[in-house]
């Protein structure tokens, strides 16, 4: 300014140097923000030291001593996993501290625990930890089934179609990515754009443990597998209804929870929602005081510029959530949602993933098109693990919480404040927890 006063600096320079000064604050601007969600990126997707002490325990603890090894449930009550008169909910986690949390939360506020039967589903790495802590840390009377999907027929010896997807799915991701470097490297893009494409290398987005809730419901049903579709797509149909009769062929009514949430109230009270024929009961996710956790429609999960999506959805209808979900497995097992899901799968990998790019919501949101039956959101309160001015007032009063997002309550990214409403389900005196130093507060 002082130039500018003094002449020595017209008035059209010293606009191009304030131009240059604005320009480099605001790339130094975007390069913090980058390499912020850079570093979110690196914490949410590495696994924190305190858990992998833990699932090493437990292994041990599963080869050395024998009441880590004790069959689940016990014989007698066995037959209570085909009944249902019980509250069955399904729980498919690889993160034992997670599943405790869950499964602690569930038993606790249930007003009648005796009738509640948790199916926990797992990998091959996680299953002796897993059978291991829930061997020495029963929740009776509540009856808890732990299985691994290598205990299933189907997943040893045939082709799963889920499985074959994530695979391809992997492979064009590697090449259409080029990595978390070539990602940040980018100058061009936005920074939410920049933070979109990383989270999609998160390793949770092509865990089978995210995919396997598609695998629930069906009993055999071959007639379907002839009908208008193609001879491949009938193979698949055909490994894919022997998979699904081999999960819960004999139950109407399921709850699928994932591991990143909190139980907080009884449950019980699903299962007497009517859902009108409806096949999933969901929470909406574009109504409610969050603006950017409860905004969310078609066109914020799926391309509207590919014409496959624009002939066949509407930007503005309203999405739904994972995380806490009924599902009437009699009304499912009467549709074709499963191999819809495959096949829009298979879609987007065979463009290039210029269909959806992220997760397994966008291909759930299509398969169950027009099989949502929406409730109340009291039961699913989402985004506590995405913004940290969430209310812990309005937290503290859902039935259930769901730390989606980077900032899981296990990580040391987790938000301080939500953090003790999943901590307070973790026992402080434990001498697994206390042995592998992980946080109760």
């Amino acid at each position: 300014m002082d130039e500018v006063k003094n002449n020595i600096l017209d008035a059209k320079d010293f606009a191009f140097k304030l131009r240059e000064m604005v320009t480099l604050l605001e790339q130094r601007t975007r390069n913090a923000k980058i390499q912020e969600y850079l570093y979110r990126h690196v914490a949410s997707s590495s696994i924190p030291k305190q858990l992998l002490c833990l699932a090493l325990r437990l292994a041990h603890e599963h080869s050395t001593n024998a009441a880590a090894r004790r069959q689940l449930p016990s014989p007698e009550l066995v037959p209570a996993l085909v009944d249902d008169s019980y509250f069955h909910f399904v729980l498919a986690s690889d993160n034992v501290l997670a599943a405790s949390v869950v499964a602690n939360s569930l038993v606790q506020n249930s007003l009648r625990p005796e009738k509640v039967v948790l199916h926990v589903i797992t990998d091959e790495k996680t299953y002796s930890p897993m059978q291991a802590w829930f061997s020495l840390h029963p929740l009776s009377p509540a009856i808890i089934e732990v299985k691994a999907l290598q205990h299933f027929d189907w997943f040893a010896k045939g082709k799963v179609p889920v499985l074959e997807a994530m695979e391809k799915d992997q492979r064009v991701r590697s090449r259409f990515r080029g990595g978390s470097s070539a990602i940040v490297e980018n100058n061009s893009e936005k920074p939410h754009i920049i933070a979109a494409k990383l989270q999609t290398l998160s390793p949770k987005y092509n865990s089978v443990m995210n995919h396997i809730r598609i695998h629930l419901p069906e009993v055999i049903n071959f007639q379907k597998c002839y009908a208008n579709i193609s001879f491949i797509q009938s193979l698949q149909c055909l490994v894919s209804t022997f998979l699904f009769l081999q999960l819960f062929p004999s139950l109407n009514k399921v709850v699928f929870l994932d591991d990143d949430i909190v139980v907080q109230a009884d449950l019980s009270p699903l299962w007497d929602i009517d859902m009108n024929g409806k096949v999933n009961g969901a929470v909406e996710t574009c109504r409610g005081e969050d603006k950017f956790v409860m905004s969310k429609r078609l066109e914020n999960y799926l391309n509207f510029s590919h014409p496959m999506i624009a002939e066949n959805f509407n930007p503005n209808e309203c999405a739904w959530a994972y995380g806490m979900n009924i599902f009437d497995l009699e009304a499912w097992r009467k549709t074709n949602i499963s191999l819809t899901y495959h096949h829009w799968v298979e879609e987007n990998l065979k463009s290039g993933l210029s269909l959806w790019q992220l997760g397994t919501l966008p291909p759930g949101l299509i398969a169950f098109h027009g099989h949502v039956h929406v409730i109340d959101p009291f039961w699913h309160m989402l985004g506590l693990g995405y913004q940290e001015n969430t209310s812990f007032a309005g937290a503290e009063t859902a039935g259930v919480i769901h730390f989606n997002g980077r900032a899981k309550p296990w990580l040391d990214i987790a938000f301080t404040q939500l953090r003790p409403l999943w901590a307070k389900y973790i026992n402080s005196s434990d001498k697994f927890i206390t042995g592998c130093h992980i946080r109760t507060s």
